[in-house]
């Protein structure tokens, strides 16, 4: 059976009105960061100025300046920044003046395969877009210093140097997540900080300008738990996080939590992704003992761990 040609081209051509209008709407807010030490990409994602980032694209800068898409220069200063999550927030000199903003999604609804498009300024080339699709969901990545970033997109939207700290957006314009990192030399293997990760963090950094967090010390990503597992247990949730590794001598190692455990309930609040997780280590649960939820194969479990805080940069 032949392919309809007529069929095919319709498809091409709703693809690309789906991808034109995300760039559209998200790209009069996609600005490029200037330092004395190098430079990236940012978003702005309230109208009075607030601009989302890489950390490492701001660190240790003693002067930032941003690009805006219709040629202005605007000085910038740093609100705060999180090295853990690799994001950071600025602050554009406005003067009152409301500039182009994009919004934050949800990446809770993200799915994949789904249509995403990358929008920054790789080696400098300002404003270039990219297109591809969300590879999976719930990644941990490590980094080059050795930092764990959780809750994080995969794509194959190619990302270069340059692209850090811009938005990946859906083909409805919403902000799913902040691009951050590729996998050199492999093609395809890209990755964002999710949106929901970032709205946490970046309203932390607003109201304190760092963050206080504490840590178990383990490698997660999320996974769905099969329904007869969760039929048996009568657990009200059908995903969880699952362990893949434990560090040595940390809080989760004491309480004895062990590669291949599934978490999905800590303290009285329910873990369905890597996310979640994260929002619940808050700096209030520093040395305070918790209770951990999880399922070690077919068996449910309570540990009780003690966070300790986090001394990562």
């Amino acid at each position: 059976m032949r392919a309809d040609p007529a069929g095919d081209d319709d498809l091409l051509d709703a693809y690309s009105r789906a991808v034109t209008r995300a760039v559209e709407i998200v790209a009069p807010s996609v600005v490029k960061i200037q330092s004395d030490r190098s430079s990236g990409s940012g978003v702005i994602f309230t109208p009075d100025g607030l601009v989302l980032t890489n950390s490492h694209v701001v660190a240790r800068a003693e002067r930032l300046t941003l690009m805006l898409p219709d040629g202005r220069s605007l000085r910038a200063d740093l609100v705060g920044r999180d090295a853990a999550t690799d994001l950071a927030v600025l602050r554009a000199g406005t003067d009152g003046e409301s500039l182009p903003w994009a919004t934050l999604g949800s990446s809770q609804a993200v799915r994949v395969g789904q249509v995403a498009v990358a929008i920054g300024n790789p080696f400098g080339l300002q404003h270039s877009v990219t297109a591809g699709i969300v590879s999976a969901i719930g990644r941990s990545l490590r980094t080059e210093s050795g930092r764990l970033m959780d809750d994080i997109i995969q794509t194959d939207a190619a990302l270069n140097p340059g692209n850090s700290g811009g938005p990946l957006v859906t083909t409805r314009g919403d902000v799913i997540g902040i691009n951050t990192a590729t996998i050199v030399p492999a093609q395809g293997l890209c990755f964002a900080i999710a949106s929901d990760t970032v709205r946490f963090v970046a309203a932390k950094l607003i109201r304190d300008g760092r963050i206080r967090r504490s840590y178990i010390g383990v490698a997660g990503q999320t996974v769905p738990i099969p329904r007869v597992l969760a039929r048996y247990h009568r657990l009200a949730v059908s995903s969880g996080v699952l362990v893949l590794s434990v560090e040595p001598n940390s809080p989760a190692a004491a309480a004895g939590l062990r590669e291949g455990d599934v978490i999905f309930g800590c303290g009285e609040q329910a873990v369905t992704a890597v996310g979640d997780l994260h929002r619940h280590l808050t700096d209030e649960r520093v040395a305070v003992p918790t209770t951990v939820a999880i399922l070690r194969g077919n068996e449910r479990r309570q540990l009780t761990v003690v966070p300790a805080e986090s001394q990562r940069d």
